[in-house]
Parts: structure tokens; sequence; C-alpha cells
């Protein structure tokens, strides 16, 4: 699909569709307002024999308007005027593409980008609303023998401007919203995919082709022989159980001064998460194939700034591994040592993605990160906490935390931070290794938390359990491509401090 911006007045305008914001109590905005008297009051008389009140989410479509050269009208209720915010609009965003994709109109004119929404200028109106089109319309049918096919489908969007002045900020915010969506979908594709074709080869696999399609990007793949050689214990106890073997992918973006240090980011890539000897139960277990969400997230991002073609270093980095209970998978109990040197005892190979990621967080030292963020399915317990409407995050930097913070209100792709305080370690406390790898049930996220930061104290760090967010179960099952947009601002708004 195609998205436009023109200025222009809303009661002049030639479309396939025409959307119109109308208020709670029968309110209809300035632009309905305007289409209203050209059509001699037909709109106001529709809303007056009861058809709609202007709730939030109504939508009411109208044909043969009079006096009118667009062939529909979409009203869409808008709720309360006062309290429009940005997760209204963008919930009603969502609603109205899906309906005009489903009803035959093939181009349509959105007016709802000149409403207020609270807080919001008019590129963020325009990039969340072209955001929430992509999302609901990506679909992942990849894999069917059939494809469900859209007979006259939604090709143009075009949103209505006050002024050419406008012009510029509106361009940009199509520009970064499509790439962000690309990175999105590219995200929900990999993570939707199944463990038997999306295992670590695959992944190496999908960062060649990045590397090929962008000029910016080169690739280094470490394969599970190289990482053993080198000392990478903690990795190759979980990857060793399976027959695909593990590799650690590292994609570098070098957009900007050559010796400008990079931003990291880090992913967890556990293909699939049987949790190895300490077996999981089987039901759900198909949705382990989401445990691979960081990584998929982290090519997500690589593919949304190389296609902003932005001038910064950025080096995505991905631990990747299936984690399967084979005669030589890791057993409870087992000891081994990390590349940075530290021994950690496995209470629970379950607790695998700690270690496939602390080694990664060893390995990225060697790229001297001006920051490094790490992004990981962890924990269930992330869930039992926060729910699946935000991210957990933990930091050992306090403007890093209050970057990415900044970040997620910018983009409304929700993060809250939880503790790492030292009065936590103690949980991980082994009589015979360093440490251990589980720090038991209370304040599970946060001791997964604290036995990452072990291994990050060279640099900046945060780091993201994105375990409630990364998916959906239920009826809506799939990837969310969370937490994609964040990622992404956190490099724009760099990008945009930087220039």
């Amino acid at each position: 699909m195609e998205f436009f911006v023109k200025s222009g007045s809303s009661d002049k305008q030639k479309a396939g569709c025409l959307i119109l914001g109308i208020f709670d109590s029968r309110k209809l905005s300035p632009q309905a307002q305007l289409v209203d008297e050209l059509t001699d009051g037909y709109l106001s008389g529709i809303l007056r024999s009861g058809d709609m009140e202007g709730k939030l989410g109504q939508t009411l479509l109208l044909h043969s308007i009079p006096n009118s050269n667009c062939d529909r009208i979409l009203l869409v209720g808008c709720g309360k005027e006062r309290e429009f915010n940005v997760a209204n609009y963008q919930k009603v965003s969502k609603k109205i593409i899906k309906i005009l994709h489903e009803t035959g109109t093939t181009d349509a004119l959105n007016c709802l980008t000149m409403l207020n929404v609270k807080g919001q200028d008019l590129y963020w109106k325009i990039r969340f609303a072209i955001e929430a089109a992509n999302d609901a319309l990506y679909s992942f049918d990849q894999l069917k023998s059939k494809k469900s096919e859209t007979r006259k489908p939604l090709r143009k969007v075009t949103y209505l401007i006050d002024s050419r002045a406008d012009l510029p900020q509106s361009e940009l915010a199509i520009n970064h919203a499509e790439a962000i969506s690309k990175g999105q979908s590219f995200t929900k594709d990999l993570a939707n995919l199944p463990g038997n074709i999306c295992h670590p080869s695959y992944l190496a696999e999908q960062a060649t082709k990045l590397a090929e399609d962008y000029a910016a990007m080169s690739v280094d793949v470490l394969d599970e022989s190289e990482l053993k050689e080198m000392g990478a214990g903690a990795f190759v106890s979980v990857s060793q159980g399976s027959a695909q073997p593990g590799k650690m992918i590292a994609m570098e973006y070098m957009g900007g001064e050559k010796d400008a240090k990079p931003l990291v980011f880090v992913g967890k890539g556990i293909t699939f998460d049987t949790g190895g000897i300490s077996l999981k139960p089987g039901a759900g277990m198909d949705e382990m194939k989401y445990d691979m969400g960081g990584a998929a997230s982290v090519f997500g991002l690589m593919k949304s700034i190389a296609e902003m073609d932005l001038p910064i270093n950025v080096i995505g980095f991905v631990a990747a591994a299936e984690n399967m209970p084979a005669s030589n998978a890791s057993r409870p109990g087992d000891i081994v040592t990390t590349l940075s040197g530290q021994t950690v005892e496995i209470l629970n190979t379950d607790a695998e993605g700690r270690l496939v990621l602390c080694d990664a967080l060893t390995y990225i030292e060697k790229y001297d990160p001006e920051i490094v963020i790490d992004i990981a399915t962890l924990t269930g317990a992330v869930i039992i906490a926060l729910g699946h409407h935000a991210t957990g995050l933990m930091s050992n930097n306090n403007p890093l935390a209050h970057e990415i913070e900044n970040a997620s209100d910018m983009t409304q792709d929700r993060v809250w931070r939880l503790p790492i305080w030292d009065d936590y370690h103690s949980q991980l406390k082994s009589n015979f290794a360093d440490f251990s790898n589980l720090g038991g049930r209370p304040a599970g996220s946060i001791t997964a938390g604290c036995f990452l930061a072990k291994f990050t104290k060279k640099y900046r760090w945060a780091h993201l359990d994105i375990a409630g967010t990364a998916w959906r179960s239920g009826a809506q099952k799939g990837a969310t491509g969370r937490p994609v947009p964040l990622l992404s601002q956190i490099v724009l708004n760099r990008v945009s401090k930087a220039s």
C-alpha cells in the first residue's frame, strides 16, 4: 500500500472514500462540518437520525452523498474530544484501515490527521497512522497452500494536511513510518516462522541477505565450533544439545563516521526452546518458537535503519541456538565457564537465554560500544509483573534508562523500569561456582537481569525483557513486532541529537 500527503480543505476533495471524525454526542469535527455544509446538512441529518453517536471506534460508511466528489464517506467515532489521545487515535486508525480494505475501497483520503491528538504534532499523527495501518493489514500466510486474497484491496491512502508548508515534515513521517513498518513486518515474519524452518543457520542466511540488500551493512557469523574454541562455554552449553549448530551473528551497519563508537543491540535468538533437560510442559510449547523474539527485533531494527539510511554506526548482534533435550544436552547441576572467565552452575536448563546472552555480552566488548541494549524473551515472571502491555527495563546506567523511557513515551511502545540492586544478587549464590543461573521464584525477572549485569560492567547497558510483549496468544496468536518502534526511535533520537 502507498501513502501520500496533500494540503487542502476537506470539502474540496475527490477520493474513493473520505474519512471524517465525529466526536461523542454527535459532534462534527471541523473537517466534517465543512463537508456537512457542502452537502446541505446531509451528515448532521444522518447523525440526528440516530445512526451514530460518535463513540470511540464507531463507524458509518455512507454512499451516494449529495454534492460530494467522493464515492463514499466513512464517519469515524473518536469519543470525547478532550480525551482523544494517542491510544484512541491508533485504535481508530487500525479499525478504519481494516474496514476500507474489506469493503472494496481502493483509495482513501484521511482527514483524521487534522484532528487535535493530545500532545502530538503532525509528524507523529501521520507516522502513527501509517504504522497502525501497516500493523492492521499484516498477515502471515506464506506457509498456507491457499492464500487469502482481497478482491479489491486498499492500495492508496492520502493524509490531508492544512498547508503546503507542512509537507516536508509530513513526507519525513511517511519515510520513517514505512521504514519502521518494514522492519516490524520482518520481525513478525521471522518470529512467526516455525522452528523447523527458522533455525540458527536460517537466521544467518537472513543476515547475509540484508548485507546484500544494503551497502552500508556487512555480516560476520561465528559457528558453534569457533565459539567452543574461544571459550564461550555458557553459549555452547545450550546449543550443544541440538542437531542445529548454534551461531553468533553480527550485522554491522556503518553509516556514521568511521571512528564513531557504535550502538550495539544484542538479541536472544533461541529459535525453539523445549526447556532442555528441565523440560517445559507440553501445553503451549508451540509458542516457544517465539523465544527468538529478541533476535527477530534486532533484525527488524537493522532493516529499519538501513531503509532510513541513517548516518550512524549500529551493530545488531544475535545469539542464536536451539535448546533441546538430547543425550549431550546440559544437565541441572552442570558448571560451565563463560567467555568472561566466570563460572556458572546451571540449576535449570530452561534458564538458557541468559546463558547465550552472557557470552554475547562479553564478546561485543570488542566493538568498544557507545551503549549496549539487549532484547530478550527472558522470563515468564515479567508477565506476572507487567502483563502484556509493558516491556521490562533494567539498566546499570540512569541516563541510558531515561533515554529508553523517553523513546518509549514517544512511540507508545511501553517500558517499565525494574531495579537490579545489589540486594537481589544474593539469590544467585552458588556453593560450587561463582554464581548460578537461577535466582528462584521471587523477583524472577530482576534476578535474570542481575545475572546479565555481571557481564556488562565495562559499558553502559540496558536489558529489555519482552516475554510479555513479543507475541500474542489465543485467537490472535502471532508476533507483535515489538519493540522495533522503540529501538528505531532510540536510534533516531541519537541521530537527531548528533545533527
